[in-house]
């Protein structure tokens, strides 16, 4: 008998290599929407839903009383915590806002995406200026983020008022 030849380890190395790239491809993948960026899936664990929102918003011009459609859609993620995040995302497929409610406060970093430092130096202006507790409301160039709430019941949003679409205001946010 004829014994069988091995795979030699140069290629079962590889295999892991290109193996274990691909299983770090998949768990880096975001769990939240990101600001400004396309919509993402729910984790594993949440439920989310989707509704489409059609508002009809006056067309600009002086002279003109036609209107135009608004589309966006709201897709809801309720997480194990029992925090739920809405996701307002416009036609183009861009996330313009992010609502939050529950018993613990998101993942800002994930939410915000690159917008995430631009609140960090935001929140830490307002701290040095009115101390370190309390409501949060950040107002910078291109992005609005509020939170308030005490163990247990927090709420929140953050938008990009350059990115409301017509006919959508920062109330819609919620």
């Amino acid at each position: 008998m004829k014994a069988m030849k091995q795979p030699r380890n140069g290629h079962r190395i590889k295999a892991l290599a290109m193996l274990a790239s691909a299983i770090g491809a998949c768990v880096a993948m975001p769990a939240f929407a990101v600001l400004g960026g396309a919509p993402s899936s729910a984790p594993e664990g949440a439920v989310a839903t989707s509704k489409a929102v059609v508002r009809a918003a006056a067309a600009s011009g002086a002279s003109t009383t036609a209107t135009k459609a608004a589309n966006y859609s709201v897709n809801t993620t309720t997480y194990a915590s029992g925090t739920t995040v809405n996701e307002y995302t416009g036609s183009d497929g861009t996330v313009f806002g992010i609502a939050w409610k529950g018993p613990r406060v998101p993942d800002l970093a994930t939410l915000l995406g690159t917008y995430f430092p631009q609140y960090q130096q935001g929140l830490k202006a307002q701290r040095v200026a009115r101390g370190g507790r309390g409501p949060v409301s950040v107002q910078d160039s291109g992005l609005v983020v509020q939170s308030s709430g005490h163990m247990g019941s927090f709420a929140g949003n953050a938008y990009l008022p350059q990115a409301l679409p017509a006919g959508v205001s920062a109330s819609d946010i919620q």
